[in-house]
């Protein structure tokens, strides 16, 4: 889960369960996010990096700029 990029579809944020789409096995899944970082907000349609798992729908994301994106 660690590595993988997803797309915030509910703002991620200090005191917020935000939720992010990740690609996994063969489809798109939610999980619970959380920012790796204290005190960041995440808007959403924003791509991020998991940089966390608690299994078993938690992550913990960054904002993530892919290669040719930015």
């Amino acid at each position: 889960m660690i590595g993988r990029t997803g797309r915030v579809t509910g703002r991620v944020g200090p005191g917020l369960v935000g939720e992010v789409m990740i690609e996994i096995r063969g489809g798109i899944e939610a999980f619970y996010a959380y920012p790796a970082e204290p005190g960041q907000f995440i808007e959403p349609g924003a791509e991020v990096l998991v940089v966390g798992y608690d299994p078993p729908r938690s992550v913990h994301v960054q904002p993530w700029l892919s290669i040719g994106h930015g």
